[in-house]
């Protein structure tokens, strides 16, 4: 190799010897680069951008979705633990007794079975039949689930389903808890605007002025909605005629003259029950205040129950408690203490659903299958012509069972929740 070969300047050398800058990892490349290297790099750098893009459209799509309820509460009850500290939430778990609890237990059965008999009537009403013994004893399994689970819906979901399976119409069933829920939260709704801008409270300045304007809002909702159905065509199917078959489904269910008035003492005497549950709960937690000035801090506390953003109940409860102690002068540490204390109780007064749970796993036998030998000929065919037909509009499995083993509404084979209650 000669003299001339070991010495000869390379591109970097003669940049730096002419007293230029060497180009950087990251820096673009001069008009004398290699046409093929520039184009690896851009390609490198879309497929960066896009595994980066895929991954945050991942990342913010099912999971997020699924987990923001109990963020959300996690980050609250951080949040209150910081400000507070912990020893509100030991305080208010040390003043609970067995008295206390067996109270809780008492008024629990009172309300379940109340709102199961509000299920029952939204199922007659949408013609699906519902016995009140295995209604009661399904609710208890949902009230257990939705204080166990994350998002406090779980359970309900699993009602839904599993009286669908039993009755063979899960569309039905799915409607008449939609429908019993949504009586439980318009009674509440009805309560507050009663409640709050009438006694005193943190909120009745503003819900003062919030409430002629929501009376409005639903009188002129209620005209609009009335002048679609006076100037709407007649028409044999579409959107137009499921949501009349919904809104003809919710006024049988909830404002018609055989389930209206049973309903509606239905959902006044759980709303009591749950009222009467958070005045046990801040006596317990010290609150000596009488119950004219506890009773818009328990409504302002069950509204913030509807949220679905906790972690087995608790989250945006103990925080609207919290605050709305405070403003109250009862003092933001007496109303955390409450909604903790609220919080065991309810947990406390859903365990039989727990028993439900464990009996129906236990006394629920697998049914063994015996195969038989297949046969030849018409006979044969005919045969299984008319077995295919019985099994086909035979009664459920799971209805037999439901109407032979009160007060369990058992079916043949019990599942995990299918997906994720203060009224």
């Amino acid at each position: 190799m000669s003299a001339r070969t070991l010495h000869a300047p390379t591109p970097r050398t003669d940049i730096l010897l002419s007293g230029g800058s060497a180009p950087g990892p990251g820096s673009a490349p001069g008009p004398d680069a290699d046409p093929e290297s520039s184009s690896v790099v851009a390609r490198s750098g879309v497929a960066s951008a896009v595994r980066v893009r895929t991954g945050i459209s991942r990342f913010d799509t099912r999971v997020l979705r699924a987990h923001l309820g109990t963020v959300t509460g996690v980050l609250i009850l951080a949040v209150l633990l910081w400000r507070l500290g912990t020893g509100v939430f030991l305080d208010g778990l040390r003043r609970i007794d067995a008295p206390t609890l067996l109270a809780a237990v008492g008024i629990g059965v009172v309300t379940t079975v109340s709102s199961a008999r509000r299920w029952q009537l939204v199922a007659r009403a949408l013609r699906i039949r519902l016995p009140l013994g295995p209604a009661v004893a399904d609710y208890y399994r949902a009230l257990f689930l939705n204080a166990a689970l994350p998002g406090g819906v779980l359970g309900d979901v699993h009602r839904a389903v599993r009286h669908g399976r039993s009755a063979g119409d899960a569309g039905r069933a799915v409607r008449a808890v939609v429908l019993e829920r949504l009586a439980g939260q318009l009674a509440l709704a009805v309560t507050a605007l009663a409640v709050l801008p009438t006694l005193r409270s943190p909120v009745r300045a503003q819900a003062r002025h919030l409430a002629p304007l929501v009376a409005l809002a639903a009188v002129g909702a209620l005209a609009v909605g009335l002048a679609l159905r006076m100037n709407r065509a007649p028409s044999g199917g579409g959107r137009g005629s499921a949501l009349g078959r919904a809104l003809g489904e919710a006024r049988a269910g909830l404002l018609s003259r055989r389930t209206g008035p049973g309903v509606a003492l239905s959902c006044a005497v759980v709303l009591a029950g749950h009222l009467a549950t958070f005045v046990v709960a801040a006596r317990v937690a010290g609150c000596a205040a009488p119950v004219s000035v506890l009773l818009p801090l328990a409504v302002l506390a069950l509204v913030a129950m509807g949220l679905p953003l906790n972690v087995g109940g608790f989250g945006p409860r103990e925080g609207v408690t919290a605050w709305a102690f405070g403003a109250a002068g009862l003092g933001a540490s007496t109303g955390l203490a409450a909604a903790v204390v609220y919080g065991v109780l309810s947990f406390t007064a859903s365990l039989p659903g727990a028993l439900v749970l464990v009996a129906r796993r236990r006394t629920v036998p697998a049914t063994p299958v015996t195969p038989t030998a297949p046969e030849s000929g018409p006979s044969a065919h005919s045969g299984r012509s008319a077995e295919l037909s019985s099994e086909k509009y035979a009664p459920k499995e799971s209805a037999r069972l439901a109407s032979s083993f009160p007060p369990f509404s058992a079916s043949p084979r019990e599942g995990r929740p299918m997906t994720p209650d203060s009224v």
